[in-house]
Parts: structure tokens; sequence; C-alpha cells
């Protein structure tokens, strides 16, 4: 990593409120050039928090993009930070509505050209397409980074049509306890008590909305752009990472949109690439991004267009573990997608009839929905997986096997409940044994029909299904074997179904059945690709004191006489820093994944929040513990919800929520 202290353009910072044509104020940072002329605008648009949670983040980039002759402009979403107002849903028509209200104003700035830029990762690569979508003619360019097109199948609620147990209740923990964060007092003044007051009164758990939406709907088709790729005029360079759960979004982006567009993938997990977290290796993405930026909104020739429409990493054969510094492989370039290079190549499945009926703690060595480059967050080996799961291995290969894109599998199944899962896993089994997981992918087969209905199945009956599974690069060497493995649970991913007694899993007939991978043919002549190394701005000077012995990252306990697993999480946000500025910023969090290996009714998930923020030379000390949890029973989920503030000594909110929602698709 190489830290730039000196840039073309010399910059300040100010902090400003962004008026909307309600009345409402939002807080922003502007980073701008000592410019004699006016400057193209770029926008990050979030609800974390710039005084505090993204700061150090923040400082890497804005200044960076500045100090090249932007106006670099981090925006705290409605009700969240130091804005005014309440907080919503995320992404619901008020904040998209801001965004386009902000892109307006920043264009009509004196010191800007009115060529506006936005950029984000996450959230904020969510709301940028979004935005881009609705189309504000000053959105010139877009970079969305771990960011989908699909609210629905691709994000943190529901894979394949099913409940994303794991991060549809830690997504919605992290959030509860995230938007009862007060404002600060150094931002506000005395008007942060009944800020606060204000959006607790207000707050209603996410839980309970995305509960009660399990099929794909109008509230899930809002927001997702793959309604209409048309809709979207700005350039989009989208950009992804094999370890992130929303890469399939950069395939489907630069096949769909009809935008100027360029798609990246990389190793990485859900970071920026150039931030140099596990696994790399890295790349100089700012300067790739000011590429972009530089074509669309200055007109100069980078020759961005010149690029491969995507560019991806395809990392070679390595052995199973949960973090990886760097993993070995090489960049490719496909300059149409689908690719004329790959071809989907049938693995047709050996044997006859066999029964798939996995133990519901199948799934606890799935590693992390979400990696953010952790030592625990990536899947271990896969053997003890694979034990509780129906395996079809190939023979082992005479030649290399080079994938890219989105396998799928075709299944002839019989199923004797009307509902079910289906879970596909890909692994990669070396020839001592060793197992490291692929790639994978789901299928409800409430959902088989379609994502928007639930279609019980006729117990007894076989229907043919096919799905995908989440796109991947991968080489498969000489001499290993390509694994299918076939489970019927996928703990603590995946929510189980209530099953009918011994009616449980389902029959594949493998003679009818496949695996199709996207065998990418070898192009020994294409002209290799070239990034830079990595460049930050310098880092925001946040101290983090000593903490207390950290817990695991992931502990899996077994209680042998009752079959119960429970899987403990600690995310690892970030523990206690303090800032330049002297706030002190402390949370913790643990999740608690619980289960009987024989009944799919015990599933129960827990999330406990702690947050606390403190300014010792202004006597500012406010806290907030939130307590998260889940169980279903046939027909319902049981939702609890807990929150508790305090400044200082003084309890200031307390509420709980208790809801049962039923279960339709889910």
């Amino acid at each position: 990593m190489r830290i730039r202290t000196e840039f073309p353009y010399t910059t300040f910072v100010e902090d400003v409120r962004i008026p909307l044509p309600d009345g409402t104020r939002l807080y922003a940072r502007i980073w701008r050039p000592y410019a004699d002329e006016p400057v193209p605008a770029l926008l990050e648009y979030l609800p974390y928090r710039l005084y505090d949670w993204t700061a150090p983040r923040d400082s890497q980039r804005h200044p960076w993009y500045a100090g090249h002759g932007y106006a670099s402009v981090r925006v705290d979403v409605r009700g969240h930070g130091n804005s005014e107002g309440l907080p919503g849903d995320e992404y619901d028509a008020a904040e998209l509505a801001d965004g386009v209200a902000v892109v307006e104003w920043l264009a009509a700035q004196s010191w800007c050209t009115g060529r506006v830029g936005m950029f984000g990762i996450s959230w904020g690569g969510f709301n940028s397409l979004q935005i881009a979508a609705l189309a504000p003619p000053a959105l010139q360019a877009v970079v969305t980074v771990c960011s989908t097109d699909d609210r629905y199948d691709n994000d943190v609620h529901y894979m394949g049509g099913s409940v994303l147990a794991v991060d549809m209740h830690a997504w919605a923990a992290t959030m509860l306890a995230f938007v009862c964060r007060p404002p600060d007092p150094t931002a506000v003044g005395d008007s942060w008590r009944q800020m606060w007051l204000e959006r607790l009164e207000s707050v209603d758990p996410f839980i309970h909305t995305w509960l009660g939406h399990q099929s794909r709907d109008a509230y899930w088709q809002h927001g997702s752009v793959c309604e209409d790729y048309s809709a979207v005029k700005a350039a989009v360079l989208a950009v992804g990472g094999w370890h992130d759960p929303y890469r399939d979004t950069v395939l489907r982006l630069v096949e769909k949109l009809d935008a100027p567009v360029r798609g990246l993938i990389g190793p990485w997990s859900h970071q920026y690439p150039d931030r140099g977290l596990p696994p790399g290796p890295a790349i100089g993405f700012l300067q790739e991004t000011l590429r972009w930026w530089d074509h669309w909104l200055k007109d100069k020739p980078t020759g961005v267009l010149d690029d491969p429409l995507l560019r991806a990493w395809i990392s070679e054969s390595h052995p199973p573990a949960t973090v990886y510094e760097e993993l070995p492989g090489r960049w490719v370039g496909e300059d149409s997608w689908p690719s004329p290079a790959v071809t989907y190549t049938p693995y047709a499945l050996p044997g006859g009839p066999v029964r798939v009926d996995s133990p519901q703690h199948t799934g606890v060595d799935a590693g992390r929905f979400f990696p953010f480059g952790n030592d625990a967050d990536l899947p271990p080996e896969q053997r003890e997986e694979d034990g509780r799961s129906v395996c079809f291995d190939s023979a082992p290969l005479t030649d290399r096997v080079e994938v890219l894109g989105r396998p799928r599998v075709r299944l002839r199944l019989r199923c004797d409940a009307p509902r079910g899962q289906v879970i596909a896993r890909v692994c990669d089994v070396a020839p001592d044994g060793s197992s490291t997981l692929v790639t994978r992918g789901v299928l409800n087969l409430l959902a088989r029909h379609g994502r928007d209905r639930a279609v019980e199945w006729t117990p007894g009956d076989t229907e043919d299904i096919t799905f995908e599974l989440n796109g991947i690069g991968h080489a498969f060497p000489h001499g290993h074997r390509i694994r299918l493995a076939l489970s019927s649970a996928y703990w603590p991913w995946i929510w189980p179904h209530a099953q009918p007694e011994n009616a449980s899993g389902f029959t594949v007939e493998a003679a009818d059945s496949a695996l199709d991978l996207p065998v990418r043919a070898p192009s020994p002549s294409a002209i290799p690709l070239h990034f830079e190394e990595p460049e930050q701005a310098p880092p925001l000077p946040v101290v983090f004191p000593g903490a207390p012995e950290p817990r695991p990252e992931r502990l899996v306990t077994r209680d042998v006489a009752t079959g119960a697993w429970q899987l403990d999480v600690d995310p690892r946000y970030g523990g206690t820093r303090i800032y330049p500025d002297g706030l002190e910023f402390t949370e913790d969090a643990l999740e608690t994944y619980r289960i009987e290996s024989g009944d799919p009714l015990s599933a129960a998930t827990r999330s406990l929040w702690h947050v606390r923020l403190r300014r010792p030379d202004l006597g500012w000390d406010v806290s907030i513990d939130t307590r998260s949890e889940i169980q279903a029973d046939a027909t319902h989920f049981v939702t609890f919800n807990e929150v508790t503030c305090h400044s200082g000594d003084e309890t200031v909110f307390h509420r709980t929520w208790n809801r049962r929602i039923p279960r339709t698709a889910g």
C-alpha cells in the first residue's frame, strides 16, 4: 500500500447541511480542491455516520479524489448520523428521492461543473445504482462496489427463495442498533437529545417488514434495477469479489445494461479492492476509478472503453482455509458477456436414485455470508459438510478445467412433502481428499416456478428443476476431482422448512440429473491485464486502546447427548476506538445460531449489541443495548426485539416488540 501525501491539487474540507425540498437538512462533508474553475462532484451517500463510523474509510478515498480535481462529497442519509429527519427502511422512496435532490443540489453549486458521479460499497453501491435508475440528468457516471440489482434474491434477506437466516437475522439486528445511535452534540448542539428521542420513537425493527414479504412482490421490486435495466442512463463501473455474496450482479449488469458499462470481479471479500484485506491481491482501485471519472466527467481520453467488458480473476486451486492473504491466480478479460469462450459443459451424475436427507446442522461449516477479511470468514475444510450431504464426484481430471460464470444444476427430484429445499455445493477435491468449497446455490422448492409465488410440491410427485449457483472463476487442475454435494439443509444460512414426520428431504434420480459448468477455453494469446499498486490518502489517526482477550470469531459447540449444535459469531465490527477529536466509540456484538440435528423447528437465532459513544470533555456518555431473537413453529416466525438506551445513568428509552409473522414461502 502506497500512502500518497502529494497531489495535483491542494485541498480543503468543510462540513455543510444540504437542504431538501421538504426543509430537512442532510449532513455532508465535502473535500474540495483549490481550483480556479468549477470541478465535477462525486457523491457517496450512506446511513453509516460520516462523523465517526465511516470516517477512517472516508479519509482513505475522499481526500484522494479531491487531490485529483474533484469535489468529493460524503452525505448521511435522512435520520442517520447528524442528518435531520427520521430513519426509514433501507432504500425506501424517501431515501432515493433525497439522493436525487442531493445530486441536483451538487450540480447547481458554483464550484461544480454540473456533472456528478456516485460511488459506494454495499449500501452506497445499492443506492448509487437505484438513483441512477431514476436518471437525474446531472448524474453521468457510477462506480458501484459489492452491490445488487435484485433486492429479493441477491441481498441479505432471501437466497433462492429461502429465508436467509444468517443475515436476515444478523443485518436486521445490526440495523436496529445502528438506527438507535444519536447525533453528535459537537455537530448539532443541544438539539442532539430531542433529535435522538424523536428517532427512537419512530423505530420499528426491519425484520418485521422483511419477513412480511416472503416472495418477490412490489416491496422487493422497488429499488431492484433488474426490473428495468434500460432505466439506467449513467455509465456504470460494476465491481465485485468472488468472496462477496453480490458478485452475480456484476455478471448481470455487463450483460443487461444498455448504458455504457464495464465489470470487474477480483478475489476479494466485501471490501473496497484497494484496502489490502484478505483475500488479495489488492489493486490500485482508486486509480481505476479515476480513469472512469476522468473519462465520463472530464472528457479525458483515459482508455476505459478500450478495457474488456469484463475483467475477472480466475483462482488457481488452493487448499481449504478460512483466510488467505493472497490467492493464486490470474486476470482474464472478456469483450462480451456471455462470452463465446465460455461453454456450458454437462457433468452427468453417476448412479441411480439416491435419498438426500441431511441433518439440520448441515451448514455449520458454511463460513460467513459477508466475508470482511477476518481470520474465520471463509469456509473451512468441507469434508465434514460433504459427509452430511450426498456427493457425486467426477473421475480424476485428465486436463485442467477452468470455469468462469454461474454453474447450474439440473435435477430430477421426488419429494414426499409439500415443501423443501435443495442446497448444491461445488467443491475442488484434491488427491489427498481435502475438499475446498468453490461455489454454492440454493433453491426453495416452493419457489421453483418463480420467486414471486409459492407453489407446494405434490407429495410423491417427480419434477425436473434447474437453478444456478453463485458465479465463480476457478481452475480445477489435472488429477483433482469435481464434487457436487447436495443437501436438504444448510443452517444457519437457510431457515429450514417445517417438515411432516418421515417426509423430509428428497430423492434425486441421478441418471437424469447433471451439473453444468461454464468452462472457459484457454486463451494464451490474450494481452495480460495490469493494475497499479494500491494507493490511498493518509489514514485517519484513530487509536485502538487495549482490549480484553477477544472471543473466538466463530465457535461451534455440539451437545452430544441432545444433538444440539450452536454457532457463536463475533462479527468483529471494531471494538473500542478513539477519534482525533476525542470521541470514544465502542461496539460489541455477539450472534448465536442454535439447532438440533433432527428437528427443523428447533432453529433459533439471537443477536446482542452494545454501542457506547462518549466525549469525556463534554460529559456526554450515551449507550444503546439491543436484543433480537427469531424462532419459528410450523405456521409462524416468532420475533422478539428489545432496545434500551441510556444517557449517563438515565434510561431515556426502552421498548420491546413481539411479533408472530405467518410462514408463507419461508
